[in-house]
């Protein structure tokens, strides 16, 4: 994919919303808080790029999406109409989008790691989940939920329930990896291990990923960076190019 920067303008990066939790009402102060940043960011974008897990729970049926977020689908619908290009990532959290935010953003909605050029610059970019060594109770996992079958048996269960049950396991589920969240595993930090691997197999100028909740910018190699998004529960962290990368840190 390849996105051409004119100069003054940016491409913005982030993730890791997690609309919907913990509360209704913390939820949609944060999701005022993203709206703001997002209008921030439409002064001088060119395009804006959200890595992944915007909901903590997403599953469209036919005709249903999950209630709330109002505000900020009604954002980006603002920002694609606006002529800025809006590329969505899907995350561990919602990756079951089937078009919605094609069809009614104009998004450009990706379910998987690609190569993005801007300019010359090279970026290899995902969420995060399921890569790298380890973690193979989850890799199962996905497997499943991405299995069109058990999507189709999902998408019969009346929303009521299925979004009911689907909130309850993925807020169980955050909490229980909260303890690897927010820490720095060091040599053991395991994007950071796989940007490397991808390295050493093709250069990148720089890997962008988040699901990690921590925001990071170390080296890979000698002319590499390896860009951790971090999340917006409490850092508010997201990643801005204009020719260099830079993570900041949003206090609008």
């Amino acid at each position: 994919m390849k996105l051409d920067l004119a100069p003054g303008k940016k491409v913005y990066f982030a993730s890791d919303f997690h609309l919907g939790v913990p509360t209704a009402a913390k939820s949609l102060e944060r999701e005022k808080k993203i709206v703001r940043w997002l209008d921030e960011c439409s002064k001088d974008a060119t395009a804006i790029v959200l890595v992944g897990d915007l909901f903590d729970f997403w599953f469209e049926y036919k005709k249903t999406i999950p209630r709330g977020f109002s505000r900020f689908c009604g954002k980006l619908a603002e920002i694609s109409d606006s002529g800025i290009q809006l590329i969505i990532f899907t995350g561990n959290h919602d990756m079951w989008m089937y078009g919605y935010f094609e069809e009614e953003l104009n998004a450009k909605v990706i379910y998987d790691p690609i190569q993005l050029f801007i300019n010359n610059t090279k970026i290899y970019i995902g969420h995060g989940d399921g890569l790298g060594p380890g973690d193979k109770g989850y890799k199962f996992l996905k497997k499943i939920f991405r299995n069109r079958f058990f999507q189709w048996c999902f998408s019969w269960v009346h929303p009521n329930v299925g979004i009911g049950m689907a909130d309850r396991w993925s807020r169980r589920s955050r909490a229980q990896a909260n303890d690897t969240e927010q820490k720095f595993l060091g040599d053991d930090e395991w994007l950071w291990n796989y940007s490397k691997e991808q390295e050493a197999i093709e250069h990148h100028d720089a890997y962008i990923f988040g699901h990690r909740h921590l925001p990071l910018d170390l080296e890979v190699g000698t002319k590499s960076r390896y860009y951790n998004l971090g999340e917006w529960l409490s850092s508010y962290t997201y990643l801005e190019f204009d020719g260099q990368f830079t993570l900041k840190t949003f206090e609008g």
